[in-house]
C-alpha cells in the first residue's frame, strides 16, 4: 500500500488541468478521489489515479454516496461548463467541505465562486500566461506569483550588487526586494546572509511586492 501523505484531496472535473492535478498529486503520495463524468475520461485515468470515479459532481446524493462530506480538502477543477462549476461548489460549500478550490475561466466566474463559498479562487490559464510572459520578456529565469502583489523570482546578481555584501547593498531600502537564497556554480542553493558576496556565476532567489521584483530583475 502506498504512503499517503497528507489530507486526501478530492479533484472534480477531469478536462487537461484536473487530471494533471490529480496525477500529480497521486505522484507525490497525496490520496485521491478524481470524479468525472465522462466514463471515457474515467476509464483511461483509471490506475493512475488513487481512486476514480464516474459521477454526476452536480447531484448532492452522488457526492454524498461518494463520501464526500468526510474530506477535507476539494479541488473544483470543471473548465467550461460554468454552470456546474458553481453549483458544484455550492453542494461542498453544504456538504461542508473545509477547504474548497476552485477553477476560473474568467474574474466574473471567479467571483461568484468566492461569493458561494470557495476558499481559494485559480485561473490556470492566466497564472501560467503571466508567468511564461515574465520569463519570455525578461532576464528571469523563473517566476511564481505567491500571492496578489508578492512575488519570488530566479535571476541572475546585477552587475553592480556583485562582489558586494548583502548587509551593505541597500537592496531592500532601494528596491524593496530582499535575496532570499542563492546557488554558486555547481553548488546547491543556500540561504543568503548579510555576509554573502555575490558573483557573476550566481543564481539568486529574490522576493518582493510584484512590480518591485520586476524591476530588480531588469537590471544589468
Amino acid at each position: 500500500m502506498a504512503d499517503y501523505k497528507g489530507d486526501p484531496v478530492i479533484v472534480i472535473g477531469l478536462g487537461r488541468f484536473g487530471s494533471s492535478l490529480a496525477m500529480e498529486l497521486t505522484r507525490r503520495g497525496t490520496e485521491v478521489l478524481a470524479i468525472d463524468h465522462r466514463p471515457k475520461i474515467t476509464q483511461a485515468l483509471a490506475g493512475h489515479i488513487t481512486q476514480i470515479a464516474t459521477a454526476d459532481a452536480t447531484d448532492i446524493e452522488a457526492l454524498r454516496q461518494l463520501g464526500v462530506p468526510d474530506f477535507y480538502q476539494a479541488v473544483v477543477a470543471i473548465g467550461s461548463d460554468i454552470e456546474a462549476s458553481i453549483l458544484t461548489t455550492s453542494l461542498l460549500v453544504e456538504l461542508e467541505v473545509e477547504d474548497i478550490w476552485a477553477k476560473a475561466i474568467s474574474t466574473q466566474h471567479g467571483r461568484i465562486l468566492s461569493r458561494i463559498g470557495a476558499h481559494h479562487v485559480v485561473f490556470p490559464e492566466h497564472d501560467m500566461g503571466e508567468r511564461v510572459a515574465h520569463l519570455v520578456s525578461g532576464r528571469m529565469l523563473d517566476y511564481m506569483q505567491v500571492d496578489e502583489n508578492f512575488a519570488l523570482a530566479k535571476t541572475k546578481p546585477p552587475k553592480e550588487y556583485v562582489g558586494v555584501p548583502l548587509g551593505r547593498s541597500n537592496l531592500r531600502r532601494k528596491f524593496g526586494v530582499t535575496i532570499v537564497a542563492v546557488k554558486s556554480p555547481g553548488e546547491d542553493f543556500t540561504y543568503a546572509t548579510a555576509e554573502t558576496e555575490l558573483t557573476y556565476g550566481d543564481i539568486i532567489l529574490v522576493s518582493g511586492r510584484t512590480e518591485q521584483v520586476e524591476r530588480f530583475a531588469e537590471l544589468p
